[in-house]
């Protein structure tokens, strides 16, 4: 069975769910608006020029959730699954993963944003498989820390290759989706790249290598 693979962030959404959620805490009191917005900022242009560190980025992205209980954290999450996702959620991009399922092919969304805020949208988009970044939950309580590798850049190619592995799942002929310069390492290991609303440097970067380049913000 063929994967398709799909990145989540400006690509099945029209926006970033990791940046759109610290737009909610600081909405809320959660945070420190001056503090948060700042520094939530500077990590998005860092990751849009492709030189994010994603540890200190971690470090900073998953403090809230230890520092709340579990049961606060999922209130608010739901409430800004329906406020600030569903919004966002592209119809031209529900169609191609109807298309894709049509045909037979299994779904997958990877992304670097942590599965805490994924797992929802995963849900809600109806796609089954998510290699997510990991937080690590300890006696109940999220601790502000990751397990494993996180899923960006080449992370995401030793997250696939290990998910793979467990499942015995071969990437032949398999498609992968994303809008991001920052997932080249994984759209260089499949057999259907395909560059969605590009950033600039992955434009440039599939005109060269000849790979399809689409929109999904019009409607299919």
């Amino acid at each position: 069975m063929s994967l398709a693979i799909f990145d989540l962030d400006n690509t099945l959404l029209a926006g970033d769910s990791d940046y759109l959620w610290g737009q909610y805490l600081v909405e809320h009191g959660v945070v420190d608006r001056e503090h948060y917005e700042r520094e939530n900022l500077r990590y998005y242009q860092a990751y849009e020029a492709g030189s994010l560190d994603i540890r200190e980025f971690l470090r900073f992205q998953l403090r809230p959730l230890a520092e709340h209980a579990p049961e606060t954290l999922y209130t608010w999450r739901a409430d800004y699954l329906e406020r600030f996702i569903r919004p966002i959620v592209l119809p031209a991009g529900q169609a191609l993963l109807q298309q894709h399922r049509a045909q037979g092919h299994a779904l997958m969304i990877i992304t670097a944003t942590n599965r805490f805020i994924t797992g929802p949208i995963a849900e809600l988009l109806g796609v089954e498989h998510l290699i997510a970044t990991e937080p690590e939950m300890r006696d109940g309580r999220y601790t502000g820390g990751v397990v494993g590798t996180p899923c960006y850049r080449e992370g995401k190619v030793l997250r696939l290759e290990a998910w793979l592995q467990e499942h015995r799942q071969p990437l032949d002929g398999g498609w992968f989706y994303s809008d991001s310069h920052n997932d080249i390492p994984l759209l260089e290991r499949v057999a259907h790249p395909v560059a969605v609303d590009p950033d600039a440097a992955l434009a440039r970067h599939a005109q060269r290598r000849g790979w399809p380049v689409i929109s999904l913000r019009t409607a299919p």
